[in-house]
């Protein structure tokens, strides 16, 4: 049976912990060594307070859930530590010097990351990208105001160019986009709105290509525990663990 260790035990760990099927979580570490001990009472896992420690024990694969900047800190210590990977926080890979550098790591240790497909659909489809031309790739991403700490009274566009531009100006929102990016292996064009009338994310990806044309709508509900938290998302992440014969890999 597959082992993990969770990296980062909030909301998504929860879930994870929650669900999981067919593997077997055994080593915890968070930041706030609270989370971890009470996630550790529902699963029976062992609680690291040291991330090296953590990254030595005995187990096969690491799951970060925890934020981009663990996932940037810690991604290269994983795979040296002769573990493979599952990034949440995708949006880590966004800085595409980093991106490499950790793929040619993983290479040349004979190690795997993994990407869930997070809080959209698709993903494997989009892989078409690699092999056939994709002429139009567009992410319109709409969110009410409140969870982008903005106040407006009608739908207002705030965004619209390339990933790379929008991730510089709104961080908290690249997830989705770098991982259409990875799978399709080609730049994404953002729209980003805010509309006070939605209670929910909603992600329309507008695909043109040799293949013919394709759109989908994602509207996403929050987790039942943490409405910051997409539960397709956290769901995503269980799926992938149930099949990980199946993931997408970065470099593929």
């Amino acid at each position: 049976m597959l082992t993990i260790g969770l990296l980062g035990c909030g909301n998504i760990a929860n879930i994870i912990v929650k669900n999981h099927v067919g593997v077997e979580i055994v080593a915890l570490y968070d930041q706030m060594p609270e989370r971890a001990e009470e996630l550790g009472n529902l699963c029976n896992a062992r609680v690291f307070r040291d991330i090296e420690e953590f990254l030595s024990a005995d187990f096969d694969i690491v799951v970060e859930a925890a934020s981009v900047a663990a996932a940037q800190a810690h991604a290269a210590r994983i795979l040296e530590h002769g573990k493979d990977l599952v990034v949440m926080s995708v949006g880590a890979f966004a800085e595409k010097q980093f991106r490499d550098a950790v793929n040619d790591l993983a290479r040349s240790l004979g190690r795997k990351i993994y990407i869930p497909s997070g809080a959209i659909f698709g993903l494997d489809n989009l892989k078409i990208g690699q092999v056939s031309g994709i002429h139009r790739l567009l992410l319109r991403t709409t969110k009410n105001p409140r969870s982008l700490n903005i106040e407006c009274d009608e739908r207002t566009l705030l965004f619209s160019g390339a990933a790379n531009e929008c991730i510089k100006h709104y961080p908290k929102n690249t997830n989705v986009s770098v991982a259409l990016e990875l799978a399709a292996g080609r730049t994404v064009d953002v729209e980003l709105w805010a509309d006070p009338a939605v209670d929910r994310n909603v992600h329309e990806i507008v695909i043109e290509g040799d293949f013919g044309d394709a759109t989908i709508t994602v509207r996403n509900l929050p987790s039942p525990d943490n409405p910051a938290t997409s539960y397709l998302a956290a769901l995503s992440i269980v799926t992938l663990l149930k099949t990980l014969d199946e993931p997408m890999r970065i470099g593929t």
